[in-house]
């Protein structure tokens, strides 16, 4: 795992590669030093239409990110206060191909326009444990079980 210091911190920071596939792609970026998402930008006007298929936006660039961590694709809090999402998903290590973001409208949106350049989704890197799993014949009881989602309640 490659690890570089962080020029505002000096704490370790994953060093993560990034290959510009389009004129003008943006480096993913932090817009504020407790950001944990870092800004994805189009790499071209699209539009986004209510009650269509979503649309794929390429973001220009590929990257490589250190073994032992993957990428989350996240929506932006305010392109989803206005309906505009973004299709959660999650990219591995060793995917190299552009990065792309799904879009899409809700019923009660508008009809967004995407602009080249855009800020349309985070994208957070996470270190990964590894897992080692084991069939077994029950498993322990909790007070939620198998309650279900929502289970806990609204509030």
């Amino acid at each position: 795992m490659t690890l570089a210091a962080d020029r505002q911190t000096g704490a370790e920071a994953l060093e993560a590669r990034f290959l510009r596939l389009r004129p003008g792609a943006r480096i993913p970026a932090l817009q504020t030093p407790l950001a944990s998402g870092h800004d994805l930008h189009a790499s071209l006007d699209a539009p986004v239409q209510v009650g269509t298929m979503p649309v794929r936006i390429p973001c220009g660039f590929a990257m490589a990110v250190p073994e032992g961590t993957d990428v989350q694709i996240r929506p932006r809090s305010g392109l989803s206060a206005k309906g505009v999402m973004a299709v959660l998903g999650t990219l591995d290590a060793d995917y190299r191909g552009e990065l792309m973001v799904t879009l899409y409208c809700l019923p009660e949106a508008a009809p967004f326009e995407v602009r080249d350049g855009d800020r349309i989704a985070q994208l957070v890197v996470s270190r990964l444990v590894p897992v080692a799993w084991r069939e077994v014949e029950t498993l322990d009881e909790t007070e939620r079980g198998a309650g279900g989602h929502g289970s806990t309640g609204l509030r």
